[in-house]
């Protein structure tokens, strides 16, 4: 038994050391520090909830050194920050796709102490599940909810498998339970969008919303297997929606053939993929379906 723990110790300590080269500090707040990891080339990536400037950013190697950081762009839905780092040449991390975790695995969660160096905690996967919208409007490729303890400044740092292989960046702010994992897959599609843009667009139909009920004998007439709407209370004037014929008081049931009943759903499917496209909307309107067409706009950003 003795020999088997030292072993599975000795295991741990050497996937902390081989992806801890890659978990570097990252002074982005007035008071503490928080992680990142050196994602990809001159480019580190961290916890946008840590980042609380978007001037005067610096990161703290492995090796020592400080480098000044410029922040390319943030999403808070997914609570992803990319840094751009310039002279910090390639990342030696290794991934790991999220879809091999599974419930009861063993993770680290490391970050790293402006003075102290690495740290890290362990525990284990506690819940692995399908794509799910975050609280804060972004989307997850995959939702891992991890049992171990987050010290402060380690959120933003790696989530590591006993292979010392990256799974995704440990965050505190995307749920009121325990810290999440954003997966490798969801921080590469977030990373490239952001260097990319600057920022992450969102779908935009100009309309105010709220969700109603259906009708037994409306269901049962028109066919539907929602038990919901979402009725449209107002529509901006020359607005996405406007312009694809939908009204007020219209309830909408299906948008390309996902069906609505609340307003997240929504939102689901107005992801930045949909900007510039059409969609196929049905509604009901005076007791009957109607097919409209409605290209999705970007949402205007706030000033």
């Amino acid at each position: 038994m003795g020999s088997a723990l030292v072993e599975i110790s000795n295991q741990l300590a050497a996937a902390a050391e081989r992806a801890g080269s890659s978990v570097v500090n990252v002074g982005g707040r007035s008071h503490g520090s928080s992680s990142g990891i050196h994602w990809r080339r001159d480019v580190v990536v961290t916890a946008n909830h840590t980042v609380k400037r978007d001037e005067d950013i610096a990161v703290t190697l492995a090796d020592g050194r400080s480098l000044k950081a410029t922040l390319v762009g943030r999403d808070g839905g997914t609570d992803v920050a990319v840094l751009k780092v310039e002279g910090l040449g390639e990342s030696p991390a290794q991934f790991s796709e999220a879809s091999a975790a599974r419930v009861g695995n063993l993770a680290l969660v490391l970050g790293r102490h402006q003075e102290n160096g690495l740290m890290a905690s362990l525990g284990a996967v506690s819940l692995v599940a399908d794509s799910r919208r975050t609280w804060a409007g972004g989307t997850l490729d995959r939702y891992i909810r991890l049992d171990v303890a987050l010290y402060p400044g380690s959120s933003g740092g790696s989530v590591v498998d006993v292979e010392g292989r990256i799974i995704g960046m440990a965050t505190a702010a995307l749920s009121r339970v325990a810290p999440l994992t954003v997966p490798v897959s969801t921080v590469n599609r977030v990373t490239a969008t952001l260097l990319e843009k600057g920022h992450i667009p969102r779908g935009y139909l100009g309309i105010g919303l709220q969700p109603v009920s259906i009708p037994a004998e409306l269901k049962t007439k028109l066919s539907l297997a929602n038990t919901n709407g979402i009725i449209v209370l107002s529509v901006e004037p020359g607005g996405p929606a406007e312009r694809g014929g939908l009204m007020i008081g219209d309830i909408l049931v299906t948008l390309e053939g996902h069906a609505l009943e609340q307003t997240d759903d929504l939102q689901a499917v107005l992801n930045a993929d949909a900007v510039g496209k059409s969609r196929k909307v049905q509604a009901i309107r005076g007791g009957k379906l109607v097919d409209l067409s409605v290209q999705v706009a970007e949402r205007p950003r706030r000033s």
